[in-house]
């Protein structure tokens, strides 16, 4: 069963979607998505997302589960390791995957994280450190300001 919530947050409207056990996506939008249906996992999911704007929480502990290619799994399971204030390179991952060629197709699965803060892909970054595109809320912005919030400098 299906369940949808949504909440403001400093980076906009956040939509949580549960397929009963986990959230199985998380959009950050201009405007509220629908609540319907229950699931634990969505109040959990959003107490603790709230504290992580607040400044207040660097681990998410609730349930979720990022649907995808093998490849794009591979590379979620990669940036989910990357910890709060840090960053890796889309080569990094790359070579870390056991795939050193493939960063344009890191960049391409990363676009594609269906649960973008609990897979932080916000924390991926080019080569020389440069914001280099980020899919959620509003872009860029939103990217460097969930940057600034776990205190990470950038180079634009």
């Amino acid at each position: 069963m299906i369940a949808q919530s949504t909440f403001s947050s400093p980076v906009g409207q956040i939509n949580l979607t549960a397929d009963g056990e986990n959230i199985i996506e998380i959009t950050m939008t201009k405007t509220p998505g629908p609540n319907h249906g229950s699931a634990k996992v969505l109040k959990d999911a959003q107490k603790q997302l709230t504290e992580y704007f607040k400044g207040k929480r660097k681990e998410f502990t609730f349930s979720f589960e990022a649907r995808g290619t093998k490849f794009q799994q591979s590379v979620w399971n990669e940036i989910s390791r990357i910890p709060f204030g840090e960053v890796l390179s889309y080569a990094d991952i790359a070579r870390e995957i056991g795939k050193p060629q493939a960063s344009r197709a890191v960049g391409g699965a990363v676009g594609s994280n269906p649960v973008p803060l609990a897979i932080g892909c916000h924390r991926v970054l080019g080569a020389s450190g440069k914001i280099t595109g980020y899919s959620g809320g509003e872009g860029l912005p939103t990217k460097r300001w969930l940057l600034a919030l776990e205190g990470i400098e950038t180079k634009d």
